[in-house]
């Protein structure tokens, strides 16, 4: 039976008061990845915070840079597309305070500021080309209060296009206190492209066991690190872990209020993480909460998870629907935490 954790701060405010606020702050936060651009516009509202609006799109930016090196014309054409939708929401709802970051896709790539330069042309939009380190401090400011309560210290998670952060956090005070951290050069976009692909059902578990591989190679320093615990809390921020949280739940359609806080079992994550694996991408698109938009890079996803649980034996996986957005939001609102 799947536990719930604390209820997003982020709720929508009703719709009959959205337009009711003209002389309140409104705060943006805008997370360019390389596979997903996202924006959310809010308010303040008690110690958190009311959405007044949101935009998500796949953009998939770093689409082919991992044999190129550069970002492509096409995948420009898409983000830059997304990002006039973005500077349109932007501006209807009189932001008072905002911040744009970029992170994966745009550090590697030899364009990248070039396509920075663009994105600020065309929508009046500024794009922050963010550290690994930021990206991974900014992603557990922002869903840190779903770790589970416990002793020791927890690791925190987010399996991106480009990349992976992996955190590990004590979680004793008040606000969460990074202790180690640790960027891998592997996200589901970078991963698929390198080494995802294999023909028929054998090709497919061979591929799923060289991207496993090439992930635990890339963890193995990190890995040395790590304390020993009793009892290894960890959350998981992105969309691999939210998608599978989905499939978990059997849901028919993506819902976020089913999802943020969930504590999910281990085992149903590897379970499922291994039936995709061995789906063909055709059946992997009929699932509901996949699709034809995540069919190609789910399993590249799965193969980071499994790895990390490998890493970070946990019993338990925390699932949030909330990250680098809300992190940059609530540095916005409250100051520097950490």
């Amino acid at each position: 039976m799947p536990h719930r954790r604390e209820q997003s701060p982020a709720r929508p405010a009703p719709k009959e008061a959205r337009s009711q606020w003209p002389g309140t702050r409104h705060y943006a936060a805008l997370d360019l990845g390389t596979n997903n651009c996202r924006l959310l516009i809010v308010r303040p509202q008690g110690t958190g915070f009311a959405v007044i609006d949101a935009f998500s799109r796949i953009v998939r930016l770093g689409e082919g840079l991992a044999s190129s090196g550069r970002l492509s014309d096409a995948a420009i054409e898409r983000t830059v597309a997304a990002l006039r939708i973005c500077s349109d929401k932007l501006r209807r709802r009189n932001v008072t305070l905002s911040r744009a970051v970029a992170t994966e896709a745009c550090r590697r790539a030899a364009n990248g500021a070039d396509f920075i330069a663009r994105a600020y042309a065309e929508t009046g939009i500024h794009l922050d080309i963010i550290t690994a380190e930021e990206e991974a401090r900014l992603a557990v400011l922002g869903c840190h209060a779903l770790i589970e309560p416990g002793d020791g210290p927890a690791l925190v998670f987010d399996i991106g296009g480009g990349s992976t952060e992996l955190v590990l956090v004590d979680t004793r005070g008040p606000n969460p206190v990074v202790l180690d951290w640790h960027s891998a050069p592997w996200g589901v976009v970078s991963l698929t492209e390198s080494l995802g692909h294999g023909d028929g059902a054998d090709g497919r578990l061979a591929a799923y066991a060289r991207m496993r591989a090439a992930v635990a190679e890339s963890f193995a320093g990190f890995a040395r690190r790590l304390p020993r615990v009793d009892r290894p809390r960890l959350l998981g921020t992105s969309g691999t872990v939210t998608t599978l949280a989905s499939v978990h739940l059997e849901l028919s359609h993506y819902d976020r209020a089913a999802v943020d806080g969930l504590i999910v079992p281990a085992a149903s994550m590897r379970r499922i993480s291994r039936d995709l694996s061995r789906m063909s991408l055709a059946e992997r698109a009929q699932l509901p909460c996949i699709g034809n938009e995540r069919a190609d890079l789910v399993v590249a996803g799965c193969a980071i998870l499994e790895t990390i649980l490998d890493l970070w034996p946990a019993e338990r996986l925390g699932v949030a629907d909330r990250g680098i957005r809300e992190g940059i939001l609530r540095r916005l609102m409250n100051g520097p935490v950490f």
